[in-house]
């Protein structure tokens, strides 16, 4: 069983940034890959960025060069950079983490409001 737990989210202007942190109750490194999905309301759970454990890194057109995904394996931590926020980035955002099983966090909420 694999928990992961979100943080980071918030209100935030057209224009501003937010790092979402994603923690791991167990060891990352042994984790292939991770990722950060999100969910628009009326709108399906889309892929936002994944990141493997020899840190290949894999975007969602809509955000990259705006988004950047890490993960401290120290930390047991994922984290995604999100800079020059839209209205259209407003959705709860989801951590993944794919062993054998594909575990999710309970989300955190991103909104982009003026």
């Amino acid at each position: 069983q694999v928990r992961l737990v979100e943080s980071g989210g918030g209100l935030v202007q057209p224009g501003g940034s937010l790092r979402l942190s994603c923690v791991a109750s167990i060891s990352i490194s042994s984790i292939n890959t991770m990722g950060w999905y999100r969910q628009a309301p009326g709108k399906q759970r889309e892929l936002v960025a994944t990141i493997t454990s020899t840190d290949h890194t894999n975007y969602a057109h809509s955000v990259k060069d705006r988004f950047t995904i890490s993960r401290d394996n120290a930390k047991n931590t994922v984290y995604l950079q999100m800079n020059s926020l839209n209205a259209e980035d407003t959705a709860v955002y989801y951590c993944r983490a794919d062993v054998r099983t594909i575990y999710w966090g309970r989300g955190t909420q991103v909104t982009v409001s003026s």
